[in-house]
């Protein structure tokens, strides 16, 4: 197939789904982007900023639910958008399904890896935006740093592994990046 038939394939979840087992991408407006699996530090990441969020909900009896990728976002009301955001809150149980998340989350975190970075930082960033994604962050390992986008307040405002970051959509909550080891 050339380059200019494969520019105009669109794929759809049924592609996704039509995946071999073990084989994991996502789809952004019919464009299919495969995903490589995650480092350790990357997953490290994940299971302390899950943990985190999962005990502040868990200790102020909140009613938001947390949910680790793999799990199916459809920002969409299409079926060429199929996200796995690697940390997904989302506070409307209306939206939730057997299969995932029907709408945006409330709160996305995703933790760059070298093969995400563009995605993180450029496509995902605007897809969340327009979906009505409240908050998302983006958190680097690499650069050591941490990018907090307040959608419902359009304001931004970036952080180092030295800091305590507080979590928009839960106004008494914050993480301390000073206290996670990398190593």
């Amino acid at each position: 197939m050339d380059a200019l038939a494969r520019k105009l394939e669109c794929y759809t979840i049924e592609d996704i789904y039509a995946l071999s087992n073990g084989q994991r991408a996502e789809l952004i407006d019919g464009e299919m982007y495969m995903m490589a699996t995650p480092s350790r530090i990357h997953q490290k990441l994940v299971m302390i900023l899950l943990n985190s969020i999962f005990n502040h909900i868990r200790d102020k009896n909140g009613d938001c639910e947390v949910y680790p990728s793999p799990f199916a976002v459809f920002l969409n009301a299409d079926d060429k958008t199929y996200l796995e955001p690697d940390i997904s809150v989302i506070c409307d149980k209306n939206k939730l399904t057997e299969e995932g998340c029907n709408g945006a989350p409330d709160w996305i975190i995703e933790i760059v890896s070298f093969s995400s970075r563009q995605m993180d930082y450029n496509k995902k960033l605007f897809k969340y935006r327009t979906a009505g994604v409240r908050e998302y962050w983006i958190v680097d390992p690499v650069k050591q740093l941490i990018m907090v986008y307040n959608f419902e307040h359009d304001a931004f405002e970036q952080y180092s592994f030295t800091d305590k970051v507080k979590g928009g959509i839960f106004e008494d909550f914050e993480i301390d990046f000073s206290e996670i080891s990398l190593e």
